[in-house]
């Protein structure tokens, strides 16, 4: 196999809120394509500046963030019509059954352990936006 592959080949714009500088750049440099487009926070209050200011495909939220942690982040995209419908995947590194049942709960569209696998997670990113796009796009969907 000869040159390089983007998972990530569809065009997206994805939000990346995390409160480690590392994650952060390497969101930007493991998950970019020419296609893909990485917008980067270090909060929940952050998040939700950008999530009002610009549409976003899709989010990958923390949970452990000082301020506005993940699970109250998660509440208010769900809770605001304008984002309720973002696909929103947590990255965390709680894997204890309350967080992963909250996240459910408050609506989470997928869940994912850190240390993170940035090849797993393109594709877990990719199937995501691809499952949404074909939801919105079936005739007679209802809002669920």
């Amino acid at each position: 196999m000869s040159g390089f592959f983007y998972v990530l080949d569809d065009d997206a714009r994805i939000l990346f809120v995390d409160d480690d500088p590392i994650l952060r750049e390497f969101a930007q440099v493991n998950l970019a394509s020419p296609n893909t487009h990485i917008d980067v926070t270090s909060d929940g209050v952050g998040a939700l500046e950008m999530l009002r200011a610009r549409a976003y495909d899709l989010v990958l939220l923390d949970l452990e963030m000082p301020g506005m942690d993940g699970f109250a982040a998660l509440a208010q995209i769900r809770a605001d019509p304008a984002l309720a419908h973002t696909a929103v995947i947590v990255q965390t590194g709680r894997e204890d059954v309350e967080a992963i049942d909250r996240c459910f709960r408050l609506g989470a569209t997928s869940f994912v352990m850190k240390p993170l696998n940035w090849r797993l997670l393109s594709y877990q990113v990719r199937y995501v936006l691809r499952a949404e796009r074909q939801a919105r796009a079936a005739p007679g969907q209802a809002a669920a």
